[in-house]
């Protein structure tokens, strides 16, 4: 059983029978009649006017939102575990010309607003200094921890306070909110947040995600996305397909409840682990110790994931598992003692 990523997985059946719904002919790049219903759906969603985009990653999301917020000369306050700092191969400095990420410790890969504060006060305010122009966070965490409404309205505070644009990366969105169950908007423009990546393909879509933008400045920074896409050569001429994948996701929530299924497996595991776990399991993210006896033990079983440094691997579950699917590794956690 592959519990490697949740990227891994087989593509939802709705995503697939979407895309091959959308196989007629219609406009292309983004004048598509899917692309079209794109910010009515996310403001449906969202509950406020937002305006949405296609992009066809998620590091593509996160690096067009940030150079959206930030100038070539500014800096982006992040975690320094965060995907944008150590899994995007350099990218926001890539697409925003040479911003800088201020990266910052914090337990379960989180920022505090304390630390960004203090972090924010020894940056003198003349042209020899980079000044702080955004902020990122995600959400879910690397490490599978969740940002309530009060953890991401404080940052906010923090962000506004210094005039910043505040992104979330949400990969891991769908799994954030389903572990919260609160309405998608108390974790976003509701606490403050300008611009969303919106995950799909780690919750059953097969290529493309989302940039939502928020507030008073969101048609100005989604038409500066839409020249960001087009530069970088993310502007794919059959859009529709990409489109009709992440609609698809968000009718009748299937989002979250695929995201649910997900969550749902790894309480599951986690209630196995015998106290193992290095993090809470609030997502659809396992950190466990292991010993390398144990790892192989577990591999000669049938079960593929990931080690996590020395003596700790990494465990996660998708939208095709449930309860019933992840009891025989629940059993063989179990049976570690």
């Amino acid at each position: 059983m592959h519990f490697f990523s949740d990227n891994a997985t087989p593509v939802c059946p709705p995503v697939m029978a979407a895309i091959a719904a959308a196989d007629r002919e219609d406009h292309g790049y983004d004048r598509d009649a899917w692309s079209a219903r794109l910010d009515g759906a996310f403001s449906d969603l969202f509950d406020t006017p937002a305006k949405a985009i296609w992009v066809a990653s998620g590091t593509a999301a996160n690096s067009i939102a940030l150079a959206c917020l930030c100038p070539p000369y500014g800096g982006i306050v992040a975690h320094e575990e965060a995907h944008v700092a150590v899994d995007e191969c350099g990218a926001p400095a890539f697409f925003t010309h040479g911003a800088s990420l201020m990266t910052l410790p914090g337990e379960g890969a989180k920022l505090s607003p304390d630390a960004v504060q203090e972090r924010l006060g020894t940056i003198r305010p003349d042209v020899h200094q980079m000044p702080a122009r955004a902020i990122t966070i995600t959400n879910a965490t690397e490490y599978g921890l969740v940002y309530t409404p009060d953890e991401v309205a404080r940052l906010s505070t923090v962000a506004k306070t210094h005039g910043m644009g505040l992104h979330m990366d949400g990969a891991r969105f769908a799994n954030a909110v389903a572990h919260l169950d609160c309405d998608p908007g108390d974790i976003t423009w509701r606490a403050g947040v300008d611009v969303l990546s919106f995950g799909c393909v780690k919750n059953g879509g097969m290529v493309g995600e989302a940039l939502v933008f928020f507030g008073p400045q969101a048609n100005v920074r989604a038409a500066e996305a839409e020249r960001w896409r087009k530069r970088s050569g993310h502007l794919v001429s059959k859009g529709r397909y990409l489109a009709a994948q992440i609609l698809t996701l968000l009718e009748d929530d299937l989002w979250l409840a695929n995201a649910r299924a997900a969550n749902e497996a790894a309480q599951v595991l986690a209630a196995n682990a015998s106290g193992r776990l290095m993090y809470s399991v609030q997502a659809n993210e396992l950190f466990l110790e292991l010993t390398a006896a144990e790892a192989a033990s577990l591999r000669a079983q049938g079960f593929e994931f990931h080690d996590w440094g020395e003596g700790a691997a990494r465990i996660v579950t998708n939208w095709s598992q449930d309860a019933a699917s992840v009891e025989v590794l629940a059993q063989a956690l179990r049976a570690l003692g």
